[in-house]
């Protein structure tokens, strides 16, 4: 990208209404408005610009940027890890066997115990439903109490690193990939996505990778295809919130119990298993019994009736009957005759896209980084040619 075109983008995110970003979460996508999901796209890819140019964006000489995740993960660990040191911050797991947690330690005083350093709190806690995005609210809540009563000098703003309900980072970072490889997020409108569910050996996955995708690809006229074999629907008020959104982009959003007709004529394809929401409801409420057994029972029971879909998979025929589709995934994909038997999609689909789903992962860190780069400065675009120019100290 040319400097001036580098320094027209920055004008064009200026022109963007940034200041509900300021010191704000990041919990929802469908919280924030258009202009604002705008902002971090714009920002991830002026960070990655700068990146690549060799030049540093650190903006913080000091600074925690936490990350407290209770599930495992490998992509979005290691994205917010990288996005925090990008921007300067001293970047730190949170180990809950190590700390008093165990010992009873309430949310409310745990959250304050971390972050009288920390700028940025990056929450993966997705595993069960109606659990993971009021975790994030109560730590959300535990530390502004600190800030407003002067135990904290700045709010630590929480990112969500997928919750029960969504996963954001991973859907603005696939959004920021339909973007560059269509020329941009206005030629999006009225390309067709196909969310499909995809048949996968294990069960518990959970809603809210589909759920991001559908509650975000909505809002930009696309036309949103929503696949699954009966009895896997999502949260009904998501579902209900992306036909609202649809509508009002000029795109579309249809239901579909079959995955050759979801991606008859597509542009975009995103085949990934997930949980039927009435077994996430079950499990949380075996969870919360703590019945070992039934929990046990509920594995079996779940993948027994994903083996009835076993045919459910994205395959080279399949692939033929879209409009030359995008492959996309969120990683790691569950890819036939390799990570096991059966799985999600034919091994020669994934081979020809699987770089294509690593420059798709690629733009999360940035994307992370956006996100506590609008949160923490007051002046986003300012700063942002400030280190472009190196004219004058940053002022944050």
């Amino acid at each position: 990208m040319p400097t001036e075109q580098l320094q027209a983008a920055i004008d064009r995110l200026e022109s963007l209404d940034t200041a509900g970003l300021f010191e704000s979460d990041f919990l929802l996508s469908w919280d924030k408005s258009e202009a604002e999901l705008r902002a971090v796209l714009a920002t991830a890819q002026l960070l990655k610009e700068l990146r690549d140019r060799g030049i540093s964006p650190r903006v913080f000489d000091s600074g925690l940027a936490l990350a407290i995740f209770r599930d495992k993960s490998t992509r979005t660990r290691f994205s917010f890890l990288s996005a925090g040191n990008l921007l300067g911050l001293a970047v730190q797991d949170l180990d809950e066997t190590k700390t008093q947690i165990a010992h009873g330690e309430t949310v409310r005083e745990t959250a304050n115990m971390i972050s009288f350093l920390t700028e940025v709190i990056g929450i993966r806690d997705d595993m069960y439903l109606g659990v993971g995005h009021t975790y994030m609210q109560e730590v959300s809540a535990a530390v502004r109490e600190g800030h407003r009563e002067g135990v904290l000098p700045r709010i630590p703003v929480v990112v969500n690193l997928q919750c029960d309900i969504d996963h954001p980072t991973q859907s603005l970072a696939d959004l920021l990939h339909l973007s560059r490889v269509s020329g941009g997020l206005e030629a999006l409108a009225g390309k067709t996505i196909a969310m499909s569910w995809a048949y996968s050996p294990s069960y518990g996955k959970p809603l809210s990778v589909p759920q991001g995708v559908i509650g975000l690809m909505s809002r930009f006229g696309m036309n949103v295809r929503l696949a699954h074999p009966e009895g896997y629907g999502l949260i009904p008020e998501i579902e209900q919130r992306a036909a609202r959104q649809a509508a009002a982009s000029g795109g579309s959003f249809v239901k579909s119990s079959s995955m050759a007709e979801a991606f008859e004529g597509a542009d975009f394809v995103y085949p990934k298993s997930w949980a039927p929401y009435a077994v996430m409801q079950r499990r949380t409420e075996l969870l919360r019994q703590g019945d070992q057994k039934g929990l046990e029972a509920l594995e079996v029971e779940a993948l027994a009736t994903n083996r009835r879909h076993i045919e459910w998979e994205c395959t080279e025929e399949l692939m033929k009957s879209t409009r030359s589709a995008l492959y996309l995934h969120c990683l790691p994909a569950d890819i036939s005759g390799v990570s096991c038997e059966r799985g999600e999609v034919q091994a020669s689909v994934f081979e020809r896209f699987r770089l294509d789903t690593y420059r798709e992962a690629g733009f999360k860190p940035y994307v992370i980084a956006a996100m506590m780069f609008l949160a923490k400065l007051r002046h986003p675009a300012r700063v942002l040619r400030q280190i472009l120019e190196r004219a004058a100290p940053l002022q944050l």
